[in-house]
């Protein structure tokens, strides 16, 4: 073939004119069957009109001619998966890889047909072998996060997609959608937004774009602007699949729970039904649906369809959580004994001003609040939700095993070390106000305490207690994001010995350390707002609580809240969530006896009107 010839049909092919490319590879083959540059180009072509079955048939004749060739196995790879020979596709991506194991696609491609087949754990494997080859390509990091998302990985996801900024803007719009739904799913709705107002400007008809944007703006609590979306998106012929009015739906039966408007919600979820064979989070919504308009029986029954169906993702992504043996709260926790605590040598550390102020308690117990308000005081700076400890334990177990267990081994300089590495931290999330203290809310924090009470023996704690009746129900009806919560909540008798577990550990370790905490009661908080939050502000040793009283409007002008709790937090405190429990009482039969050694220490009681 001449070089005119070949640039004819490579111009025929970028002018989207394949049909031409086509005549003119067939012309030149009939006097060289053989010639596999014309041969790849005829492939290309036949692709390019939608005829797999001769594109195929042309792929595999390359690799006929060159079986040594891995770019040839990879492209006739990617024709099988199309054709939906996902075993023969399979093989031929793994044949690619065999031949030259610094070829990227074939990685690429392979690790993409993993994910699709659920095979979490070996699709994040192979992608992050390919991000190995380019560790520059936002291609191999983006596919590679995704991954190490359905692993459970959050950190090795957000370490991946740390330099996302540098790459915009992105040429391949799959791939800023992708970077777009990673973000929000890893909490960072507003770098989300971004990303889908910069697509939906360079392609106003990008449908999935828009519907994502939609959903995005609701949580983001611009309900107006969600609202505006999903009525276009609702008149817009293109949205014609099933698939698609069943997503626009559900977004307005989310507005709908949002408005108050609970007959019309339950009305939409019901007539649309599940989005897909996997759709969880369909039953999540209709529970809550229900359970507002004051119907435990349906909503209990979605309740137990949504944990089945969410169950067997989670047994995909973990199913080390699922293991007979495993407890009812899969954490590795560190285990101090008292002689244990005594051989920790003392260490210079930051005062109680100088230290965060933590805020734990166990999951759906009033953290959220807590927070805001404390946020909402011009001396006080909040991060949302964020693992810090969990991150800063994972460093220490890389330097052995069993240290957790061993903190006596931390020295002043490992202790200024760690808390060296958890000021980069929270700077990577927030812009630092250095006049303000850091507040580190994290419900799960009270399972970090020894590690915690070793950085910052000085920090002042708030414990939010709720009765644990209303936060086994809350938990219970959450759609939690973290596999190990997903696995504590798969049914209620597990959920209940999962909160005595958590509340046995850090009364445990409290009794051994005995940190300065603040025990607040959300029934205390909402009886008499202004007297309990006067008492945290002459607990944190702040002059003027008036600022916490204001809690809500601060959330609502921040916009963005990181937590489940986020449409409820922009309101101002209320008794919506007190005695929740007592409609169910019956469901809570089985797991009162679990629950009652907690319920008798915090004084609270398992009988309606006591």
């Amino acid at each position: 073939m001449t070089t005119e010839t070949a640039t004819l049909i490579v111009q025929a092919l970028q002018a989207a004119r394949p049909a031409d490319a086509e005549r003119l590879c067939r012309a030149q083959l009939a006097d060289n069957p053989n010639d596999e540059q014309v041969m790849q180009l005829l492939a290309l072509s036949l692709h390019f009109q939608g005829r797999l079955a001769e594109a195929l048939a042309a792929y595999a004749r390359l690799t006929e001619l060159q079986p040594e060739c891995s770019a040839y196995w990879c492209n006739y790879g990617t024709a099988l998966l199309e054709s939906g020979v996902t075993p023969e596709a399979e093989r031929a991506y793994a044949t690619a890889i065999r031949l030259d194991r610094d070829n990227l696609m074939p990685k690429v491609q392979l690790g993409l047909l993993l994910l699709a087949r659920k095979d979490y754990l070996a699709a994040r494997e192979t992608l992050l072998d390919a991000f190995e080859l380019d560790k520059s390509s936002p291609l191999t990091r983006i596919h590679a996060a995704n991954a190490c998302c359905l692993c459970q990985d959050f950190h090795g996801a957000m370490d991946l997609l740390k330099p996302w900024r540098t790459w915009l803007p992105l040429e391949s719009e799959p791939l800023q959608l992708e970077l777009a739904k990673l973000l929000q799913l890893m909490g960072d709705t507003p770098s989300s937004v971004v990303l889908l107002e910069n697509l939906i400007a360079r392609n106003p008809s990008h449908l999935e774009a828009r519907l994502l944007l939609a959903k995005v703006y609701e949580r983001t609590n611009e309900l107006a602007r969600s609202e505006i979306m999903a009525r276009d998106l609702l008149e817009d012929p293109m949205v014609s699949t099933e698939a698609a009015r069943s997503d626009v739906q559900h977004l307005f039966a989310t507005l709908a729970l949002r408005n108050g408007d609970y007959a019309n919600a339950r009305s939409v979820l019901e007539q649309s039904g599940p989005r897909h064979t996997s759709d969880y989070a369909h039953y999540f919504e209709l529970a809550e649906t229900y359970d507002k308009l004051g119907a435990p029986g349906h909503a209990m029954q979605a309740l137990r369809t949504a944990h089945e169906w969410q169950v067997q993702e989670l047994r995909i992504a973990s199913p080390e959580f699922f293991l007979p043996e495993c407890p009812a709260l899969p954490a590795a926790l560190p285990l101090v004994t008292p002689d244990a605590y005594r051989r920790w040598p003392a260490t210079t550390a930051p005062e109680a001003t100088d230290s965060p102020v933590f805020i734990v308690g166990f999951p759906r117990s009033g953290t959220t609040l807590l927070e805001q308000m404390l946020d909402a005081h011009p001396g006080l700076q909040s991060m949302d939700e964020n693992p810090f400890f969990n991150r800063l334990a994972d460093r220490l177990k890389s330097h052995g095993e069993g240290i957790m267990d061993r903190l006596e081994l931390l020295q002043q300089r490992d202790c200024d070390e760690l808390r060296k590495l958890y000021l980069i931290m929270v700077s990577e999330k927030i812009p630092r106000r250095w006049d303000a203290q850091l507040v580190d809310k994290n419900p799960l924090n009270m399972l970090w305490l020894p590690l915690i009470y070793r950085l910052f023996p000085r920090a002042k704690f708030i414990l939010a207690v709720r009765h644990p009746c209303d936060v086994i129900l809350s938990c219970y009806m959450q759609n939690f994001r973290s596999s190990i919560l997903g696995a504590a909540c798969a049914n209620l008798p597990r959920l209940a010995s999962a909160y005595v577990s958590a509340m046995d550990y850090w009364l445990q370790n409290v009794s051994i350390f005995q940190p300065d905490v603040l025990v607040s009661r959300y029934e205390d908080l909402v009886e008499d707002f202004s007297g309990h939050t006067a008492r945290i502000a002459q607990f944190l040793e702040l002059d003027d609580s008036t600022p916490m009283l204001r809690f809500h409007q601060h959330a609502r002008d921040k916009g963005y809240i990181a937590t489940p709790s986020y449409d409820q937090v922009i309101e101002p405190v209320n008794r919506k969530g007190m005695n929740r429990w007592m409609r169910y009482q019956q469901e809570f039969e089985l797991v009162l006896p679990t629950l009652e050694p907690m319920l008798r220490h915090w004084g609270y009681s398992s009988h309606p009107g006591e």
